[in-house]
Parts: structure tokens; C-alpha cells; sequence
């Protein structure tokens, strides 16, 4: 199993969304030691708190229309400061794109482990995203990669395999994927291997 290096939040930024409370000292109590720049907010974030490292937010007593961001589309880590387990509390919670949690009354400790997995869950969240954004383009260019693997068979007299593999060379020598150098070629030269021969 790969270890992951612990992390070093010093130098980075967070805010915490929560009224006025004994639950908002003491994170931002434990924020400070751990290096971080935090600062209270309520009852609503602003646009400048898009720059946050990390937002730690009241999950008792926060709303919709809180957040400058779609809801379950946070632009950073969030961390839930959780008091109530009511099922209708957990789910907007999850809702809203939460990756880490914090169970209130909050202690003297468990900031630190809270940030670590809501920065990883945040990332792997990120990595799964761009990987099905990638795989839905992929599928929406196939017709385009088709088309282009006719031509060629049309143009050169080849067979399917050979013709998939110009156009890969091709695509490869101009350092793009498949479906981008076919999209290039509807939209230009009508031979789909004349990349690969520098033109």
C-alpha cells in the first residue's frame, strides 16, 4: 500500500461558516496551531472566501444559499461540524459536497485528521470527476474517430486495424488524443493520417 506523507497545512487558509459559539473558538483555536489562517463567518460566506484552503461549516444550523457555489460542487475541501445525526441533516450534508467531518462539542483535538481526509476524499473526488468528464467526451467523439478510421480505409485501401493505427501514430506524433486530432481533421485536411507525416 503507498504511504501518503502527512500533510503540512501551515501557509494555507480556511473559514469556518458557524454562529458565534464555544464550537467556533475551539476550531479556530486549532486551526492557529496547525499554521493556518482562519477566520469566522456568518451567516454567509463571500465571494472572497472562494480563495479558502478549506471551509469548516456548521452542518446543525446551515442552509441552502450559504455557499457562493452550486450545491455538491465546492470549489475546496468541506469539513461539517456536526452535532445533530438527524437523517435529514446527514443528507444535506452530503448534499452539499462535505468530504471530512467533525463531531461537536468539539475537543482540544481533531482538526488535524478531519482536514487530512477531507483533502483527500476532496482530490480523489476531483480525480473521479475529470476521469468521467474525460470518458463522456471520448464516447460523444466516437462518431467523429469513425468516421475518420472510414476515410482512411477509403483513401488507402486499409483495412480497420491499420487504419486505427495511422491515425494513432498521427495523433501521438502531435502530442494529442485520438478524438482531438480526428476533431481537427473534420474540421481541416481531409487525410486523417497526414498529421503523422508533419504536415
Amino acid at each position: 500500500m503507498r504511504r501518503v506523507p502527512t500533510p503540512n497545512f501551515r501557509g494555507r487558509s480556511a473559514v469556518v461558516l458557524h454562529r458565534p459559539h464555544l464550537a467556533t473558538d475551539a476550531v479556530l483555536r486549532q486551526l492557529e496551531r496547525l499554521g493556518i489562517a482562519a477566520r469566522p463567518a456568518w451567516p454567509a460566506l463571500a465571494d472572497s472566501d472562494l480563495a479558502a484552503d478549506f471551509v469548516l461549516f456548521d452542518a446543525d444550523t446551515a442552509h441552502d444559499g450559504q455557499f457562493p457555489w452550486a450545491a455538491g460542487a465546492p470549489p475546496m475541501p468541506l469539513v461539517a461540524l456536526i452535532g445533530s445525526e438527524a437523517p435529514g441533516r446527514l443528507d444535506w450534508v452530503l448534499a452539499q459536497g462535505a468530504t471530512g467531518h467533525l463531531l461537536k462539542p468539539v475537543a482540544s483535538g481533531g482538526v488535524f485528521s478531519a482536514l487530512v481526509i477531507a483533502e483527500h476524499g476532496f482530490a480523489e473526488r476531483r480525480d473521479r470527476e475529470a476521469r468521467i468528464a474525460d470518458l463522456e467526451t471520448r464516447l460523444r467523439l466516437r462518431p467523429v474517430v469513425v468516421r475518420a478510421i472510414l476515410t482512411l480505409m477509403a483513401q488507402r485501401g486499409l483495412s480497420e486495424a491499420d487504419a486505427f493505427r495511422e491515425i494513432r501514430s498521427a495523433a501521438m506524433q502531435r502530442r494529442r488524443s485520438i478524438e482531438e486530432h480526428c476533431l481537427d481533421l473534420a474540421a481541416g485536411p481531409t487525410d486523417p493520417a497526414a498529421g503523422r507525416r508533419g504536415g
